[in-house]
């Protein structure tokens, strides 16, 4: 048996192949990084939208963007065109992403909320589709348990790649003299230029194969309770809630931070947070085979508790002190890149228990609820860290001075917030079951079936053509 079949029949992907899929985690990587840490600061500070308004546009888009991603889901799992089912949207996404982009790192000086809240409606639809396809069409390319943890820490792996060299623009700008603002607008066109680049080498190299339907052909509103209800599921959405909350909450408050309270330069905290970005290169396949060790829950509940320590360690070394907080934010994203690896590879272990089940796939809308859950999180820490420190008077304007109290509560908001939430998500996962043992009696009865179908198919493709005859061995 050569190489090649000895993979095929153990599941295991070449490295070439996840490698060329990963690359869609390139731009959204990318964009995650400018839109969370720089791109509200940028609109609150550069183009003078009040700080309380951005946080409440980011809450208002999210709110609205909600339903959006449920249905998304459900469209993906009920395509098949002959070019696949998740490859389809994942062309259709790039084009609307790109635009929205455009729009708003080269927003005109003076543009207001209804401009924000517009575009960012329009780019958090190309990113929906972007995520949720590839997300789901991992699911279907790695079927195993091990694999799983392999491919999403390599998607992770290759993310964080995206993620320094967004990080890497600002630092150089800065270093030529160039404003905090032009070094944001270069990232934009960035990750402009590289989306098209990673989605056409995505879909040219990837092979997707649809999975077989089986039992009712609708989906009502009591089946999509029905998922939504299940234990694990529950588990899944809260863990991945909290997970979301937690680092959203730090990202949203991380300049701010760095700068007022900790005492370092822009050019500094930039580099901390590549460092912070940069771990994650190695934590994500760390942990990857760390869950095919101990278990995937237990991997999370491993890392959410050193990820909690990390925090602490960095609020308590001396201010603006670069050689310290190097080590303590390297280990702090080292561990925070496991988060995303561990949730997602459990989704799709839970997303074959709803398919053996239910009989169809439904791994478009499950991951659909679990980006929900990201983007009820993001809103939420911006709306919240933002309000209150306006309230408490913290002036983010550039240039301006702010008191004791405005600093040392921004340290609070900065430090309790992500602890207390990516404990709790670690927490979710006290008593779950579906373990590697559990989810390859899963997929055994999957595949099974999947043969059945597979061979009726073929059967019946035969019998239709002209001149074949299929005996009844009955």
């Amino acid at each position: 048996m050569t190489q090649a079949q000895t993979a095929a029949s153990s599941g295991r992907l070449s490295l070439a192949t996840i490698l060329a899929f990963a690359c869609t985690s390139l731009p959204l990587s990318a964009l995650a990084i400018a839109i969370s840490v720089y791109l509200p600061r940028y609109f609150a500070s550069h183009i003078g939208v009040e700080l309380a308004v951005v946080g409440a546009v980011f809450a208002t888009v999210r709110a609205i963007d909600i339903p959006l991603d449920p249905a998304l889901g459900m469209l993906m799992d009920r395509t098949r065109t002959r070019w696949g089912r998740y490859r389809v949207w994942t062309v259709i996404g790039a084009p609307i992403l790109m635009l929205a982009l455009l729009m708003l790192f080269q927003a005109p000086a003076g543009s207001g909320k209804l401009y924000l809240m517009g575009w960012l409606l329009i780019m958090y639809l190309g990113t929906s589709i972007l995520s949720l396809s590839h997300s789901a069409w991992a699911a279907t390319l790695a079927t195993k348990y091990h694999e799983r943890s392999r491919i999403f820490g390599v998607m992770t792996a290759v993310g964080v790649l995206g993620s320094v060299l967004v990080l890497v623009i600002p630092i150089v700008l800065e270093q030529r003299g160039m404003t905090d603002a032009q070094g944001v607008q270069a990232m934009g066109w960035f990750i402009i230029g590289l989306t098209p680049i990673a989605v056409g080498l995505v879909v040219w190299r990837t092979p997707e194969r649809i999975t077989v339907d089986v039992g009712a052909k609708h989906f009502n509103l009591s089946d999509y309770w029905a998922l939504i209800s299940r234990p694990n599921m529950i588990r899944i959405l809260l863990a991945d809630l909290c997970l979301s909350l937690g680092p959203g909450w730090m990202a949203a408050l991380y300049l701010f931070y760095f700068k007022d309270a900790r005492g370092f330069s822009t050019g500094q905290a930039n580099i901390l947070l590549a460092v912070y970005i940069l771990a994650g290169f190695a934590g994500a396949p760390s942990v990857g085979w760390l869950a095919n060790k101990i278990s995937k829950h237990r991997a999370v509940m491993v890392t959410t508790t050193g990820y909690s320590i990390m925090l602490m360690l960095v609020g308590i070394l001396p201010q603006g002190d670069l050689l310290f907080a190097t080590p303590a934010m390297f280990m702090a994203g080292f561990l925070a890149a496991g988060f995303g690896v561990m949730t997602r590879a459990i989704t799709a272990d839970i997303g074959d228990e709803v398919r053996l089940e239910g009989g169809k796939e439904r791994i478009g809308l499950i991951y659909a609820l679990t980006v929900l859950t990201g983007k009820v999180a993001g809103a939420f820490s911006i709306f919240l860290t933002f309000t209150v420190l306006a309230r408490v008077g913290y002036n983010a304007k550039e240039g301006a001075l702010n008191t004791p109290t405005a600093i040392h509560n921004l340290e609070l908001a900065y430090l309790i917030g992500p602890i207390v939430f990516v404990m709790l998500g670690g927490a979710c996962f006290i008593g779950y079951k579906l373990d590697a043992k559990n989810h390859a009696e899963v997929r055994r009865q999957l595949d099974e079936r999947d043969a059945l179908y597979d061979e009726a198919a073929i059967i019946e493709s035969i019998a239709a053509e002209p001149g074949n005859v299929i005996a009844d061995k009955g």
